[in-house]
This record gives structure tokens, C-alpha cells and sequence, in this order.
């Protein structure tokens, strides 16, 4: 049994790749996880935030000894011995991540305006990275931002980490657009090697003892799947760029069904944090007994299988869905 893939140009071993979470925070996490059986290490990301907020602070402390006096300055480190500590420790643990498994490792850089945190992209591919996963999170709530300034956005953030290395550059994103697939051509021809879908748009919530905005975070479930399945199949017949599926990835038969649209590797996080590492090893044996008893030799073989140019009718994938689930339901169900 075949289970190889390939994606952003990687010979993986198989498509199950955890995706940027705490997990890889942890070296012996990392280990367990190869030992497991992922394929590839999906680095927790690297905000623009904490970025730009360090560099603030470095410039804070560099010029601010101008207005001191001249016995506080020993206080202040030089230039050459200041750290921006997150960052470095970010390009420090990828180094160590690659001197402890054998799989690649993917860093992630999350942010959304040009700007030199994009530099860290470099340093990221100079630290060992074999990729690198740009990770745009953006609400476009300001009434003024047009949806062509926003869409000219992504595509100006990825040309400008694309320019910065040579190591190949996914982009993971959401889906509101309201043209995707449309998105998704233009982001391959601005040189995205891989499309990562979708983003969990995390919302927020309100808290009625503190009457505050709170954070709020739900680990996913196999329903949410159905969204990144149905854009891959009726992706793949157009795009040549690796696709990624993520969210509602949690069992053998997620998996298989995202292969068979089209995708080159499915990420999971949520699946790990609830039941541990070894899900890994669960997921690839279910999976070859899968493929065992229908007949397929490989993962290759089973890739795109059902996409949207492999059906017999592609509108399944779009309206076509939509009237046949409406007109499905049986008013009798409600009993």
C-alpha cells in the first residue's frame, strides 16, 4: 500500500499533516506525532503582531537614551546584543524541530499588511524551513475597503514573501470571497505553490457576568469539512497548486473523502488535541483497510477521483446540491 503524496514539491510519506497548533510548540509532541505517523510539521504561527510589537519596543529602547541621563545608559543593551526574544525563539525551536524528526518542517507566518515582518520569512527558510504557510487572517470591516483592495491585498502579501525566498510558499485563507474560485487562480498566478482551505474564523462571543466581548474557541467536528470538500472538487479540475484540506479533518473516512476531491494532503488539529497523537497511527491503518478492500493501490489512485471533472454530473457540486438537499427532506420527519 502506497500511501505518498506530493505537495509544494515535498515527497511526503502520507497526506495526514498536523496543522499549525500548540502542538508543535512541544518538541517530544513533534516526535510522537512523526513516530505516529505525520507525513510533515505544520510550525504554530508567527503573528505580524508580535513582530511589529517587539520592534516597537527595540526602537523604544534604542532612542530613548537621547532624553536620559548619562548614567542610565549602561542600563540599555547595544543594538548588537538586543534580541527580538519571540521571534528568535520561533526560529530557534524550527532548528531544533529539524535536528529532532526527519519529516519537513512547514513554518507559518500570519499577518495581513506589508511590512518587515515579512522579512521573518527569510529567516524562517535560513533556520531550516522546507516551506513556509502564509496565514491570512482578515475581517474587512472597515465600510471603505472595497472588495478589489482587499482581494489585491492577499495577493500583494504573497508576492512579497515570495520575493523575500526560495523555498516553496502555501497561503491559507477563508473562504468569503465572492468569487473563489476565481481568488484562487489569481493567487496560483501571483505563485502560490499550495492553497491551504480554509481558515476557521474564529467568533467572538459575549460574556453576560463581565458584559465584555470574550474570546471564544471551539475545536472543530467532521461536519465542517463539508465546506473545504466541496471548493477542492470543484477546484482541483482548475488549479495546478497543491491543495491542503483543513477543518473537520478527524477520522480515516474525512481523510479519504478529501483525497478523492482532490485534495494532496489533509491537516488536522483538532483530532490531536482531543485524542492525542496517536490518532495519527489510528487514522493511517483505518485507511488502509479502506483502500485494501476497495481496490486501491495507492494514494495517487485515489486522488481526485470524485473531483468535479470526474463525476458524471459537476453541478452536484454547486446549485445543483442546493435544490436536491431542499427538496430531499420529508416534512413526515418532523414527526
Amino acid at each position: 500500500m502506497n500511501l505518498e503524496t506530493n505537495y509544494l514539491g515535498l515527497k511526503l510519506k502520507s497526506p495526514l499533516v498536523p496543522s499549525a497548533s500548540p502542538l508543535s510548540s512541544d518538541l517530544g509532541k513533534v516526535k510522537r506525532m512523526e513516530d505516529a505517523g505525520a507525513s510533515a510539521i505544520v510550525m504554530y504561527s508567527l503573528f505580524e503582531e508580535q513582530i511589529t510589537k517587539e520592534n516597537r519596543a527595540m526602537d523604544h529602547f534604542m532612542n530613548v537614551s537621547a532624553e536620559s541621563y548619562a548614567e542610565a545608559l549602561s542600563y540599555f543593551p547595544e543594538p548588537e546584543q538586543y534580541h527580538n526574544l519571540e521571534a528568535e525563539d520561533y526560529l530557534e525551536h524550527i532548528r531544533k524541530i529539524k535536528e529532532t524528526v526527519d519529516i519537513p518542517v512547514i513554518g507559518s507566518l500570519n499577518g495581513i499588511s506589508e511590512g518587515g515582518w515579512m522579512s521573518y520569512a527569510k529567516k524562517m527558510e535560513d533556520a531550516g524551513a522546507d516551506a513556509l504557510e502564509l496565514n491570512i487572517y482578515y475581517v474587512a470591516a472597515d465600510p471603505d475597503m472595497t472588495s478589489d483592495k482587499v482581494e489585491q491585498m492577499y495577493i500583494d502579501d504573497l508576492k512579497a514573501v515570495k520575493e523575500n525566498v526560495s523555498i516553496p510558499v502555501s497561503i491559507k485563507l477563508g473562504p468569503y470571497f465572492s468569487a473563489f474560485a476565481n481568488m484562487a487562480k489569481r493567487l496560483e498566478a501571483a505563485g502560490a505553490d499550495g492553497l491551504v482551505l480554509f481558515n476557521r474564523f474564529y467568533q467572538p462571543d459575549i460574556d453576560l457576568e463581565t458584559k465584555e466581548v470574550a474570546p471564544s474557541l471551539e475545536l472543530s467536528n467532521s461536519f465542517e469539512k463539508r465546506l473545504p470538500l466541496r471548493w477542492i472538487a470543484m477546484l482541483r479540475p482548475h488549479i495546478k497548486a497543491s491543495l491542503a484540506a483543513t477543518t473537520g479533518i478527524h477520522s480515516a473516512e474525512d481523510v479519504i473523502k478529501m483525497l478523492m476531491v482532490g485534495a494532496d494532503v489533509t491537516m488536522m488539529t483538532s483530532a490531536l488535541l482531543r485524542e492525542g497523537c496517536d490518532k495519527l497511527y489510528n487514522i493511517t491503518e483505518e485507511m488502509k483497510i479502506w483502500m485494501n478492500e476497495n481496490e486501491y493501490a495507492s494514494v495517487e489512485e485515489l486522488k481526485g477521483c470524485m473531483s468535479s471533472a470526474s463525476v458524471a454530473d459537476a453541478t452536484t457540486f454547486e446549485r445543483a446540491n442546493y435544490i436536491r438537499i431542499l427538496q430531499s427532506y420529508k416534512m413526515d420527519s418532523l414527526g
